[in-house]
Parts: C-alpha cells; structure tokens; sequence
C-alpha cells in the first residue's frame, strides 16, 4: 500500500496565476505523519517476527493523523463557505478536460483548483489558460495526495466564500480513496475507454464515490463497454451513488453534471454569495 512504501519522496507545490503561466515554488512537503521513511519490503509480508503487525499499525496511524487534518480542513473551508470537490480517476480518464470544460461553464472567479501529479505543471496550465487560479502539488514517489498538501494548497489559493475548490487527485484507482482530504464530495470518472468491470475491480474507490462520470461515450460506438453494465457494477458496490453519462469532448452530459456541483455546493454552503452560473452555450 502507498502509505507504507509510495510515499517517501517530498512534494513540491507551484501556483500559477490564471492565463498567464506564471509560476512560483511555495514548499517542500513531508508526508502525513511528518516524517520521511522508506520501508524494506519486509514490512510487507508477515514472516512470523511481527512485521505484517509493523506494517498495519504503521498504516493506521498515518491514516489517522491524516483524518484529523482533514477534519481540519473541513472546518477550514465550512468557516469560508467554500465546497470541495475531490475530483478522482486513472490516468487518462478525462479528469481535466473535464474539469477546463466545467471551468468554462462557470463564472469567472467562483472556481479553483488544487492539481496533483507527481511530476510537470502540464495539467496546471491547462487549468489556469481555461481560466482558474490553480495551484500544482507534485508528490514525486507518492500516488496521492494526502490531507496536508491540501491544506497548503487552499492556503495559497485562498478562495473566496461561495467557491468550488476541486482537488484533482493523482491519476490513481486505489490509494486516492484511503485518504480523506477535507473534501465535500467525492466524484470518481471512469472512461468508456478502461472497461466496465473496473468498479469491481476497484470497489473502494467506486464505494468512496458520491458521483460516478462516465466519461468518453462519444468512444461508445468503438470500444467494447456497457454503460448499463458499468452502472450495474457502480451500484453494487454504493447503491446511493450518482451515475451520470457524460463527453468532456463533445459537452454531452456536462449540464446536468455542473447543476450536480452546484447543488452540492449549495447545500454544503447555503448562505454563500449566489455569483456562480451554468453558461449553457458553454456546454
């Protein structure tokens, strides 16, 4: 698991100011537990000296050091009015084209935006150029990000009352759903491209999820994937999850996805200032 061997390496965080590209360094990261440790892997087989009861205590402190600062962050941003949105999915699933085509869709202003990769600015500035303040948090070894890169991401952005703060995890199917960040909701995409039964496959994420995208049905006619199927699998695992079609490509789907967010944000922040809209001709 990450929180044992994957995350032992530094972070590092850049913000960059929307449509312009400019960028600044602002910290080094630590993991969680505020340390940084690598472990042989020993730690994780048990071969009768106790290693196997190292590895799952080792787990479950970090996971709940990480809880307690993601209940921080929770109170942080109910104190400022401000709905986040932990925005998951592999690689490739259309996380961000998703996310330029809901910022387009959106007042200027009313969303930001915390992007996690372990390497390049590359999904910050598309973000930033579809008009966001948006800050990159790169993990280096780690495949996640944790409840303290959050932290000083929302710090640096430091949004007004009545945002939408989304957290773009690490392109990742399983150690982004372990870790709780302070978020308000939880959306999970998955390509039409990757195959109905991953929810199976991967049932905490899918579990993790208030709303499943499944994204790229304009590739339906090309690849073998079964929407009703992938439903089917999604609500087996989280009967109250929310499952929506949707093409960040062709902006099918994309409305009814927007009025979900905005509800959500609504209802997590009922006295925020009313400045966001959906722009329909942007969908």
């Amino acid at each position: 698991m990450c929180a044992i061997c994957g995350c032992n390496g530094a972070a590092t965080a850049s913000a960059l100011e929307p449509g312009t590209g400019e960028r600044h360094d602002f910290h080094e990261h630590v993991h969680a537990d505020g340390t940084r440790h690598s472990h042989p892997p020993a730690l994780h087989h048990d071969d009768g000296q106790g290693h196997l009861a190292t590895h799952l205590d080792l787990e479950s402190r970090i996971l709940a050091r990480n809880d307690e600062l993601a209940a921080r962050n929770a109170a942080w941003l109910a104190r400022r009015r401000v709905f986040a949105l932990n925005l998951m999915g592999a690689p490739g699933s259309g996380k961000t084209t998703l996310l330029e085509r809901t910022i387009g869709a959106m007042d200027r202003g009313s969303i930001v935006v915390i992007e996690g990769d372990q390497a390049t600015a590359n999904d910050a500035e598309r973000v930033g150029a579809a008009g966001a303040a948006v800050v990159q948090v790169n993990t280096g070894t780690g495949c996640h990000l944790d409840a303290t890169m959050v932290a000083r991401g929302l710090d640096e952005l430091d949004p007004a009352p009545g945002c939408v703060a989304v957290i773009e995890n690490v392109g990742n199917l399983v150690c982004p759903a372990l870790f709780r960040l302070g978020e308000g909701a939880r959306a999970v995409v998955l390509s039409a491209a990757e195959g109905d039964d991953k929810p199976l496959k991967y049932p905490h994420m899918f579990r993790a999820a208030d709303i499943v995208l499944i994204n790229k049905v304009d590739l339906l006619p090309y690849v073998d994937f079964d929407v009703e199927r992938a439903s089917a699998n999604v609500r087996a695992l989280n009967p109250d999850a929310r499952v929506m079609r949707v093409s960040a490509r062709t902006g099918e789907g994309l409305q009814a996805w927007i009025a979900w967010l905005l509800e959500r944000a609504a209802a997590l922040s009922p006295s925020a200032s009313p400045h966001r809209a959906v722009h329909p001709a942007s969908t």
